[in-house]
């Protein structure tokens, strides 16, 4: 339960040309508002002294680590402040900008339905959503849609030779919309349409990328800086500049109609922040090529360790009524599956527990040395955590289980006790994702945050794996 290090805590620190953004702790509301549907105008603005700004919490754009924002969006946003101020003239209104995590599939609808004043976070600015926001200067000019495969990956030598493979990508995000025009123009020339797959919302495009570095998904779609930064780190990725999907796409904040007069301010400060001036190149550095990265949970050796230990997580997550990849996901997290792992706490084996919590009531299992006796205490110990804690809560399965792990990583008692607080902050008790990974990271810190969340993209990458696997021995079936 040793849990892994902070993600960008203190990492970041030193550097003065860009400042650390710190939150008004005056304002309760700074962390998680409620959102309620107000399509004021500027005035309305001033007279609220709040913008409310929608960003996509991620561990690159957007993250809380303690009391701190970090992020490429949450820095921009605290120099933000100041110039907004400055710009609305004399007297300056004080007016405090409120940054509202969402999910990435709700920002441009939550903004044009009133939800936010703006959004910022690497939004590609399209005709489609043009119709529904105003976008800024771009703060990113020229981004290229580009194809992000695997090693393993051959005989993609053009576009066309995408007809009938399958591509994962989000549906909310624009890549997805630029698939539908490449296989209107595969279909049009008599070839196979790609077979388009909707990954889970919560994954962003690093994430997404990760898994393409593990295996798990063979292609995928990103913009071009981005697969360019994490190429650098993830060496099972092959970046296509070669083959774009999309070309000339700008990236840029999006503002609510209704507030169409900010735009000259935005666009000033956008112009003096973008990739290519000295501060917007800091933040790249920062967050991009400096930050933490999760291990590859597909590797060979991995692999082979999680396919020798998949009928002992069955059996003992059949036993205690768990998603066995979730668990095996877990595992995974805490030792990479490897038994012998001793924590400096000293915490054993596969699932990380301390003798003396497994020996101890309710797990009551001396033996946890022994690898089997080992995952069986894990899943007997987060039994007891998901009911005693968690088990008449309004939740989905899901959550249940993600509010467990937490609870493993940082303590039942503290987690029970911020869901108890969540309504000061009008954030939901009962949902991980977006709500208490929020409250958790500001109180706690990031270790929690980032544990589950490693934990949730190992699963994905189990999932998918098991699911390739059926399909080749449905492929096999039918051969014989």
């Amino acid at each position: 339960m040793d849990g892994v290090s902070s993600e960008g805590a203190d990492s970041h620190s030193g550097e003065p040309t860009v400042a650390e953004f710190e939150p008004d702790l005056h304002l309760s509301e700074i962390f998680g508002a409620r959102l309620e549907s107000r399509q004021h105008d500027l005035e309305g603005v001033k007279s609220a002294g709040v913008l409310r700004v929608l960003v996509g919490y991620s561990h690159t754009h957007y993250f809380m680590d303690g009391l701190r924002l970090r992020g490429i969006s949450a820095e921009n946003l605290r120099q933000f402040e100041p110039v907004l101020q400055k710009g609305l003239g004399n007297p300056r209104p004080k007016i405090n900008v409120l940054p509202l995590p969402v999910a990435r599939d709700e920002m441009i609808d939550f903004l044009a339905r009133g939800y936010g004043d703006m959004a910022i976070g690497n939004i590609t600015a399209t005709d489609e959503r043009s119709e529904q926001v105003v976008f800024s200067v771009p703060i990113r000019r020229n981004v290229s849609e580009v194809i992000v495969h695997g090693r393993a990956v051959a005989g993609l030598e053009d576009l066309d030779s995408l007809a009938g493979r399958t591509v994962h990508v989000r549906a909310s995000s624009s890549f997805f919309e630029s698939l539908a025009f490449l296989n209107a123009a595969l279909t049009s020339q008599g070839l196979a349409p790609l077979d388009v797959q909707a990954l889970d919302e919560h994954l962003q495009t690093e994430d997404i990328l990760e898994l393409v570095n593990a295996g798990a998904v063979d292609i995928t779609v990103a913009d071009d800086h981005m697969a360019e930064f994490w190429s650098g780190v993830l060496d099972g990725i092959v970046v296509r500049t070669d083959l774009p999907v999309r070309t000339g796409r700008d990236i840029a904040w999006a503002i609510r109609p209704e507030l169409a007069d900010l735009k000259p301010i935005v666009d000033e400060f956008v112009r003096g922040h973008r990739e290519g001036t000295l501060v917007g190149n800091v933040l790249y550095q920062r967050y991009l090529r400096d930050n933490r990265y999760v291990h590859n949970a597909s590797a060979s050796a991995d692999r082979k360790r999680f396919e020798a230990l998949t009928d002992i997580f069955r059996r003992y997550s059949s036993e205690y009524e768990f998603d066995w990849l979730l668990i095996a996901a877990q595992g995974y997290q805490e030792s990479r599956l490897i038994q012998s792992r001793r924590s400096p706490a000293g915490a054993i084996g596969v699932m990380q527990l301390l003798p003396a919590t497994a020996k101890a009531p309710p797990v009551s299992i001396a033996n946890i040395e022994e690898l089997e006796a080992n995952i069986h205490a894990g899943h007997k110990y987060l039994r007891h955590i998901a009911d005693r804690y968690f088990a008449d809560e309004k939740m989905s399965e899901l959550d249940r289980h993600l509010f467990s792990f937490a609870a493993y990583n940082a303590g039942p008692t503290r987690i029970s006790r911020l869901r108890r607080q969540a309504g000061e902050f009008g954030i939901d008790p009962n949902v991980w994702f977006g709500q208490m990974e929020r409250l958790v990271a500001r109180k706690v810190g990031m270790e929690p945050v980032t544990y589950v969340r490693n934990i949730f993209k190992y699963y994905v990458t189990y999932k998918l794996m098991r699911e390739e696997a059926a399909i080749q021995e449905r492929i096999a079936a039918g051969a014989s």
